[in-house]
């Protein structure tokens, strides 16, 4: 190639005298575009390096090379520093010409070339793609035609552009020789690892091939049809792009891997807390696998259904085996912070699979190789401090659960046509958005929008980028006002709270008000008269359960559960139907309710309102005053309630049985019934609640209650006034227990006539290797847990743990333990599993369950109830099949999931408030666990649980973490003011008893939890 005529050709350095023809041209042409004199000494030394590794391994030479010297785009938490050591290689060489070379470039030349932050960027950008070699030497058109379309490219990621912008406005020279003198010395130090550390995986990546045979070669993904058409008109120049992320496998290939054990099916887990880190639950239900890095997941999000292919033991994780330092929680364990917790996400091991059906084996093949690895992973309560995890990664994404959308915040990019995203919730991808989509004056203003929430939705991920592409679905308001951030909370979780359209509403009786019809009366059995009321919250307006009890003149008892007949008013296929099954539940917030269904039916028509007709479907038994049943009857009723009791009332009348309450302390009243009839009835049915409660425990039921905070809430604002720890009673279980008989009266009718169609509700048993890690570190803590059976576990649970004030305290700090290997209970379809031993409900010991009490908030009670009703023939033939009853209790599944997530974000949000506006808050605390560098405790006063980092502390010395077994413990070192004086130490272990203050922090809608200083420093 001539050369530029002004600039003389420098001597050749020693080293470049052997290159190839094709990097002589481009060692030549970078040399004469480039007068810098420090340039040219990293060009050259750049070359030499080039020729010698590609003398050793021509295919992987740059992996290594490119890992030392990129050392992360700080701008993004989803770049190639977040991601595992080794899957950093992977990604490596993709970024290698893109952002190092241009970052040193940038800053040796900027003096000299004189040009402005955006030409800089661009010529770094082109002359970084012709630094890439060897390769074939194009032509000197195609050379002008590749420069004019790098030039005019915008595929390098923003954030990293941005940073070479910044780079290069703010470095000179003298940083830029630094840092080329520290990457050359560190690349001569770390040359000699680089076969040992670069496994075959990375360097089928490097070489542009897939590691995995079932994998097509990579090429651009089939939505990036745009970027495939520029790379190839560019590839003569700079090659093709290489790929961040491996090609999914094919459908068939996915397929036949199932089928042999070799690939593994789940719901893929992010941490919340460390989102590099992700999980798919075990089908044998042992310990986890582990996904190391973004790389490993694939472009799979918090939630969604993944394939994943377990990696060769030599790539497995070394754990420690410390409960409270593996396993991220799932988000949606109710009170439960993000430690342990595995597999709440768990479905149905034989559940009908979405992949041509193939149901998941429990383990994979075992190999000779892997036999004593996996021995050594998988042996309950080892002694061994360090143990081996499974790790794997993303092959496929059977379905996507998770919404693709997200609430967070805009940055600008400069001299770019989109602008970067980025997530509230850093399990999501930051997202290049179009700035079309942006607000008008968003360029020019972008720091009048800072603060402001919007909502993006991702619309596409491509295998080459770390970043995805999406679009601005809203903007949502201001950060830190309960409003937009709870909108942004129910966009995240795909909770649909727009208004139901005509369309629906026209299914409902349009005749109002509505009246019972004469023929719908005569097919009913009527119990208008009987004494029959409802116990609610006291703020509740959809009350779809009411009881009953009469004394008979043999001594035992007729008790009736009254439910709402939503199913009457719910005509099954039409518009109503359809969008119920969509929504599948309520979603209760801590200030409003997103309903099920329209409020003309969850508010008045099906709601069991007092002094009011209504249509229910029931079931009455004739019972002992032990609670032995005696007979059952079920069938579509019409009452009238009496009275709507609140806890409140109900607890009033158990705690006073001899007290004549008056008709002002109570609500309106029927006059067909007295307030000492209706008290009676109530005491009546606390004492036989009291019996079947005390049997069910005694035949191996579990509770784990844990608190649960309420809000007193400003009628005119809807802000937070006060808050408190919710106390479950009596009032709490007489209602409890009698919705539990129920609901396992009718599981048994439904699948005694339906035993193939049957919507049950099953609750596998823990996981087995947490339950023994648990095991093992009750005992190192002089615990007496017995995780024998549920009923074992439970009474254990139920024993002393001490006799002072804080014995309630230790007792939810254990609760909180015995709920980690904890699994989700789970909607099914009878005909999807063949063993009916998968049935049992773990928690309650029963065979059977299901869900009955309560349609107007679930949609999974409106299916048993057309059940139920086909059953005894008051109702219509069923038109449903397995396969929709299937889809549908996983669909329930989603639903209560996220539902049960964004009721816990919005307690979250109002908690988060109240500490902003009436804190900071002082409160008792106790250690619930203790990591290295952190420790969690449970703050008694408000019932909440936070994490207290230890590099948070003011005037903390050091920390002492140790294991003794599987007992964590912490030593604070704090100083004393007095350099004379020794430290003060501070003894952290399980159940240790803290002062705490929680206090605002300057991020919106977040707090933290500080440790009070000992007070001997006071």
């Amino acid at each position: 190639m001539a050369s530029s005529p002004k600039v003389k050709r420098p001597t050749k350095p020693r080293g470049a005298q052997n290159l190839p023809r094709s990097q002589k041209d481009a060692y030549a042409r970078l040399l004469n575009q480039h007068q810098n004199g420090k340039f040219r000494s990293y060009l050259q030394e750049f070359a030499k390096q080039q020729v010698e590794e590609n003398m050793r391994t021509p295919v992987s030479r740059s992996v290594n090379d490119v890992n030392r010297r990129k050392k992360g785009n700080s701008e993004s938490s989803y770049s190639g520093d977040s991601l595992s050591s080794q899957q950093s290689r992977q990604i490596a060489d993709t970024s290698n010409y893109l952002h190092t070379d241009k970052k040193i470039h940038q800053a040796a030349c900027a003096d000299d070339q004189d040009m402005k932050p955006g030409m800089l960027e661009k010529h770094a950008t082109t002359e970084s793609h012709k630094a890439a070699a060897p390769r074939k030497v194009p032509s000197k058109q195609q050379l002008e035609r590749c420069e004019k379309d790098i030039k005019g490219s915008t595929s390098l990621v923003g954030s990293e552009e941005c940073d070479a912008q910044q780079l290069s406005g703010s470095c000179g020279e003298e940083k830029a020789k630094k840092k080329s003198k520290k990457r050359r010395s560190k690349r001569n130090l770390e040359k000699k690892d680089m076969g040992a550390s670069c496994g075959p995986e990375v360097d089928a990546i490097v070489a542009g091939k897939s590691p995995n045979k079932n994998v097509k070669a990579p090429q651009a993904p089939k939505e990036s049809l745009h970027q495939k058409d520029k790379d190839k008109n560019t590839k003569d120049c700079r090659g093709s792009r290489k790929l961040l992320f491996e090609e999914y496998m094919f459908t068939e290939d996915v397929s036949a891997g199932l089928k042999r054990g070799e690939l593994l099916q789940g719901a893929l887990r992010i941490n919340p807390k460390k989102y590099k880190e992700a999980f798919v639950p075990s089908p044998d239900g042992s310990a986890d696998i582990f996904l190391d890095g973004i790389a490993a997941r694939n472009r799979a999000l918090n939630g969604d259904v993944v394939v994943v292919k377990v990696l060769p033991p030599e790539q497995w994780k070394a754990v420690n085996g410390d409960i409270n330092e593996r396993t991220p929680s799932s988000q949606n364990a109710p009170k439960a912070p993000d430690v342990i917790v595995e597999a709440h996400y768990n479905e149905d091991d034989e559940v009908i699979s979405k992949i041509k059906n193939v149901s998941l084996h429990d383990k994979a093949p075992i190999t000779a190789h892997s036999v004593k690895h996996a021995n050594a992973c998988f042996t309950s309560g080892s002694s061994s401090e360090r143990a081996m995890q499974r790790t794997g990664k993303v092959v496929f994404i059977v379905e996507k659960k998770h919404s693709r959308a997200a609430s967070g915040f805009l940055k600008f990019l400069p001299n770019k046509n989109f602008a970067m995203f980025s997530p509230v919730d850093h399990r999501v991808p930051r997202v290049n958005v179009p700035l079309a989509d942006c607000p008008a004056d968003f360029i020019s203003r972008p720091g009048d929008y800072e603060n402001t929430l919007f909502i993006c939705r991702i619309t596409q991920w491509s295998a080459d980028n770390i970043f995805a592409e999406g679009r601005l679905a809203k903007t949502l308001g201001q950060a830190g006002e309960i409003e937009p951030e709870t909108e942004g909370i129910l966009t995240e979780y795909d909770v649909d709270f727009s208004e139901f359209s005509k369309e629906v509403l026209n299914c409902l009786p349009q005749n109002l008000p509505w009246s019972i019809p004469d023929h719908v009366l005569s097919k009913r059995r009527d119990l208008r008269n009987e004494c029959i009321f409802t116990i609610d919250p006291a703020t509740a307006r959809d009350l779809d359960d009411a009881l009953s009890c009469k004394q008979l003149s043999d001594g035992n008892f007729e008790i009736g559960v009254h439910i709402a007949d939503v199913s009457y008013f719910v005509e099954e296929g039409n518009a109503l139907d359809q969008i119920a099954g969509q929504r599948a539940t309520s979603v209760y917030l801590v200030q409003k309710v997103i309903p099920m269904l329209p409020r003309l039916l969850c508010e008045e028509l099906c709601s069991l309102n007092p002094l009011t007709d209504r249509l229910t479907f029931s079931v009455i038994w004739k019972l002992s005053p032990e609670g032995k049943i005696l007979s059952e009857w079920f069938g579509r009723t019409v009452i009238c309630s009496c009275i709507k009791l609140s806890y409140d009332h109900a607890q009033s009348m158990i705690e006073a049985p001899d007290k004549h309450f008056s008709a002002d302390e109570l609500p309106t009243c029927s006059p067909d019934h007295s307030i000492q009839e209706i008290q009676e009835a109530v005491l009546n049915l606390h004492n036989i609640a009291k019996q079947l409660r005390a049997q069910r425990f005694e035949c191996g039921a579990l509770r784990l209650d844990q608190l649960k905070l309420s809000f007193t809430l400003d009628k005119e604002s809807s802000m937070p006034q006060g808050c408190y720890i919710y106390q479950y009673r009596d009032s709490n279980k007489l209602v409890e227990e009698f919705m539990l008989l129920a609901n396992m009266a009718v599981a048994h009718q439904i699948y005694r006539t339906y035993p193939e169609l049957a919507l049950l509700r099953r609750h596998p048993p823990p996981q087995s290797k947490m339950v023994n890690d648990l095991q093992e570190f009750c005992d190192q803590m002089g615990l007496d847990v017995d995780f024998s059976s549920s009923g074992a576990l439970h009474r254990s649970l139920n024993e002393s743990f001490g006799d002072d004030e804080y014995t309630a305290a230790r007792k939810e700090v254990l609760t909180h333990m015995c709920s980690r290997p904890m699994q989700m209970a789970v909607y099914f379809c009878s005909g999807a599993l063949k063993d009916q031993k998968l049935f049992c409900h773990y928690a309650l010991n029963v065979p059977l369950y299901t869900h009955f009490t309560s349609p107007i908030r679930r949609y999974a009670d409106v299916i048993v109830h057309r059940l139920l009703a086909a059953s005894i023939d008051c109702g219509p033939r069923l038109s449903l099949s397995g396969e929709e009853v299937h889809k549908q209790s996983s669909h329930c599944n989603d639903r209560k999931t996220a539902s049960k997530r964004v009721q816990e974000l919005s307690s979250e949000l109002f908690f988060a408030v109240f500490v902003k506006e009436c804190g900071p808050l002082d409160s008792e605390a106790m250690v619930m666990g203790v990591l290295d560098q952190s420790f969690d405790v449970l703050v008694l006063r408000y019932g909440v649980q936070k994490r207290i980092y230890c590099n948070s502390l003011e005037g903390l010395k050091a920390v002492n973490f140790r294991k003794v077994g599987k007992r964590p413990e912490m030593t604070l070192f704090w100083e004393t003011g007095d350099p004379s004086k020794e430290s003060i130490q501070q003894e952290i272990s399980i159940f240790t008893l803290l002062n705490v203050q929680l206090k605002a922090d300057r991020a919106p809608m977040k707090y933290s939890a500080v440790l009070k200083r000992p007070s001997a420093l006071l």
